[in-house]
């Protein structure tokens, strides 16, 4: 089998006809900027969570920027991050005008908040942590460990848009939540999108005002934002793949579940929590399907030789190990975990018996 790590051009094909009707449609009568399809969109997204407002910015970064921002993040606040999250996490941070600083992860990749306890000083005003690959922290702890410490908690949910943890939707336990519909995400656009959800009014008038400049529906300009809106295209597109989100998830959990029955066999091998659904708390949408593997280049390079993909998340570093940013942390297992850590293929686009093959050929390089 040629099985890619992320089949990209499929994502256009399996709807082809659908996705130029609605180019076809939102083109010709020349709905470009905030138009009717975004507002659309932002409602049944805004549905689907339960939220009071889900707002289209243009990506993941600028989502988690305006939710610090409108969340009242000042100049200096020190804001405690995961080690094991994409850069974005603390360059939005910093956009925002505060300090990011690193703490350690889990096994399971969340926020590790014995790490980012002992990080605290009068200064740390914001936790906001990372719900990674899918899959939702402990939100109870984290929760109490806001209000045990006076903390303003803002959730970068960029992968976790459907993930919940004890019947609560990723994105709505704090202030504001952020989304990217990168292509490869569960919910992907043809570019770069995001969007930012809050049941704050406030938060959510501010966030408006932020990503369209400041202005005002009266055109009058309340202070200086950005140029942070949704496009009017990937809006409606968004719209359209929204209707069949529920099936993308349950087709992502099937495939995690092979992946668990045939790899739990496998010692070696640290798998990620299974899709259980004896498990009350956790309720994973799997956008990463994490390993974490010893021999990890040579095991890379038999999977090519079969012709499967793989990646390395972050191109194998953490925020820690930038050290040209100067970040204070503390993140001793995201240390070794960036070197044992592989991102097999995990799609909707995948079938069983595709992951079935890399399963197999993973079982057969440790054999």
């Amino acid at each position: 089998m040629n099985i890619p790590f992320f089949d990209y051009p499929k994502l256009y094909q399996e709807n082809s006809e659908e996705y130029l009707a609605i180019l076809q449609k939102t083109l010709s009568k020349g709905s470009f900027i905030m138009q009717s399809e975004l507002e659309e969109f932002e409602e049944n997204l805004a549905k689907y969570l339960g939220c009071k407002h889900a707002i289209g910015v243009a990506d993941g970064t600028v989502a988690i920027t305006f939710s610090l921002k409108a969340a009242g993040l000042m100049p200096g606040d020190e804001v405690i991050v995961c080690s094991h999250t994409f850069i974005a996490t603390a360059a939005a941070v910093v956009h925002a005008g505060g300090i990011p600083v690193v703490c350690d992860c889990m096994p399971d990749s969340t926020i590790d908040l014995t790490s980012a306890e002992k990080l605290l000083t009068n200064k740390t005003r914001f936790l906001l942590p990372t719900q990674l690959n899918g899959r939702v922290c402990d939100m109870a702890a984290v929760t109490d460990f806001c209000n045990t410490y006076s903390l303003t908690l803002v959730e970068d949910s960029c992968q976790s848009l459907g993930a919940m943890f004890d019947g609560e939707y990723a994105g709505l336990f704090g202030v504001a939540g952020s989304f990217s519909f990168f292509p490869a995400k569960t919910l992907g656009a043809f570019g770069d999108a995001g969007a930012v959800v809050t049941n704050n009014d406030s938060v959510a008038s501010h966030i408006r005002l932020l990503r369209n400049h400041g202005r005002s529906e009266d055109s009058k300009v309340k202070f200086f934002g950005y140029n942070g809106r949704l496009d009017n295209i990937q809006a409606a597109i968004l719209n359209t793949k929204l209707s069949s989100y529920t099936d993308y998830i349950l087709k992502r959990r099937s495939l995690a579940a092979q992946y668990n029955q045939i790899l739990s066999t496998c010692s070696a091998i640290r798998l990620p929590p299974q899709p259980n659904i004896n498990d009350t708390k956790h309720f994973d949408i799997f956008q990463n399907y994490e390993v974490a593997v010893p021999r990890r280049e040579e095991l890379r390079q038999h999977l090519s030789s079969k012709g499967i993909g793989t990646l390395v998340q972050w191109g194998g570093w953490m925020l820690h190990q930038f050290d040209d940013l100067n970040f204070r942390s503390h993140a001793p297992y995201a240390e070794k975990l960036s070197r044992e850590m592989l991102l097999l293929p995990m799609s909707h686009l995948l079938e069983l018996d595709q992951v079935t093959y890399i399963a197999t050929s993973i079982l057969e390089f440790y054999s």
